[in-house]
């Protein structure tokens, strides 16, 4: 069956532009609801968002769409996807709702669907719930004397911190460390300075003033200069840059140098390590990793499971194969023991707690590793299936067959857009630019004759 609704996390679009319309938020209340109201207890949904001005609109009407089909609604208003996913668990919920569209425009939203045990849903549920909304949701309503409740749960900033504070030893305090952290203008604004206040940080705070259009204007993890600046201007030892939804981090060092997901999963990683409580022997990331992790996990003694690029496929991997640290290039960062989800703020805290321990700085314990030089370039393709051409395989075969010793290829069409992505990356930049450059020559090519 061909998605007309879901992507590779959630529903995403334009708000009031097909599918972000409050008609259809509030269908998808109604056919979550349906899917989900199994036995007779009393159903519950906990549903959050980021700051968009569009959050106000769609959260009414998911409430309404919920509560139309029995289901209770627990608003916790302005919170991390991390959160909710942890709040759906924590208070009994049979579904969890993050209304976000991550590190996208504020013109942007989308709705991100958790199960009762905190995991997004699998691919069969989102199918089952794509065949209701196209069909006719009167006969799912539910009785009048059924309809659901809805009530604002208060306190909910104060579990998430905690949850997150207690994800450090007790022994660990980040008393005598300037952090400069940037909110993104969004979903955390009010728990992560506060959790790291708490720790014993001085806090310096920016991105933290929403106003339902800013949010990921020109700061946040998509925008990690704005940082910068701050670090220099306040001599701050680390930066921390979340995005919209805080389920993403970039790190800054105290020289100005941004950290990515691959360099922070390994310093996790080996951290664990030592401290006998890394599972799996390694972690999971996704194709789009550079090279160079694989090779510092290697000499570590220690592997690397690649998937798909998307976090809910590191997920999945590390829930299959009992992985507990994963996450992507672009800082989803995936720590099991702690929650379902990628939580900026928590792998920034297991960052700061190896600073703190070793008494070094952030740019002697984040910089493990030189990064491959890596090449990503798109073709936009109008028609067809290029990748099927005769002479672009054989064009692969060879790129491939060159970088075989020394580098990798990675070709794959975007999930989201009429593209082709190619990525090169080796120890020769000069050779992996000509392959790149060569591939998507040939590729467009392809393109240009159909």
């Amino acid at each position: 069956m061909k998605r007309r609704y879901f992507g590779t996390d959630g529903i995403r679009g334009q708000s009031n532009t097909f599918p972000m319309t409050p008609d259809l938020a509030m269908r998808v209340g109604i056919a979550v609801g349906t899917i989900f109201r199994r036995g007779a207890h009393r159903h519950r949904v906990v549903i959050g968002k980021d700051t968009r001005l569009s959050g106000y609109m769609l959260e009414n009407a998911m409430v309404a769409g919920f509560t139309a089909a029995g289901i209770d609604a627990f608003v916790l208003g302005p919170i991390p996807t991390p959160a909710v996913a942890m709040l759906t668990r924590s208070l009994r919920a049979d579904i969890g709702v993050m209304i976000s569209a991550s590190h996208n425009p504020f013109y942007d939203n989308g709705i991100k669907l958790f199960g009762p045990d905190g995991y997004k849903l699998s691919d069969e549920i989102e199918l089952e719930i794509e065949d209701l909304l196209e069909k006719d949701l009167m006969a799912q309503l539910a009785k009048s004397d059924e309809i659901g409740r809805a009530k604002r749960i208060d306190g909910v900033h104060d579990r998430y911190i905690e949850h997150a504070k207690r994800t450090l030893p007790r022994d660990v305090t980040l008393q005598g460390l300037r952090v400069a952290i940037d909110c993104a203008n969004g979903a955390a604004y009010r728990v992560a300075p506060a959790a790291l206040w708490e720790l014993g940080a001085d806090v310096v705070t920016i991105g933290n003033e929403p106003d339902g259009l800013n949010i990921n204007l020109e700061c946040g993890s998509t925008h990690p200069e704005t940082l910068l600046r701050k670090v220099h201007e306040v001599r701050a030892d680390i930066g921390i840059a979340l995005d919209g939804d805080a389920d993403r981090v970039q790190i800054i060092d105290e020289t100005g140098k941004i950290i990515d997901g691959d360099q922070l999963m390994a310093v996790i990683a080996e951290s664990w390590a030592a401290d006998g409580i890394l599972r799996g022997n390694g972690l999971v990331a996704t194709v789009m990793s550079n090279l160079g992790l694989e090779r510092f996990l290697t000499d570590k003694g220690l592997g690397l499971e690649r998937t798909k690029v998307g976090d809910r496929y590191v997920v999945e991997h590390m829930r299959n194969h009992d992985y507990n640290v994963g996450g992507e290039q672009s800082g989803h960062i995936v720590l099991s023991d702690f929650g379902t989800t990628g939580d900026g703020l928590v792998a920034a805290l297991q960052v700061l707690a190896c600073v703190k321990r070793s008494g070094k700085s952030v740019s002697e314990v984040c910089n493990r590793f030189e990064p491959v030089p890596q090449v990503l370039k798109n073709v936009r393709i109008k028609a067809g299936k290029p990748l099927e051409d005769a002479g672009v395989r054989q064009a692969i075969a060879d790129a491939e067959s060159e970088l075989a010793k020394n580098g990798r290829l990675l070709i794959r069409p975007s999930g989201t857009e009429p593209l082709i992505r190619v990525m090169a990356e080796g120890d020769d930049r000069g050779q992996v630019e000509r392959i790149v450059d060569e591939l998507v020559s040939v590729i467009g090519s392809v393109r240009s004759a159909a």
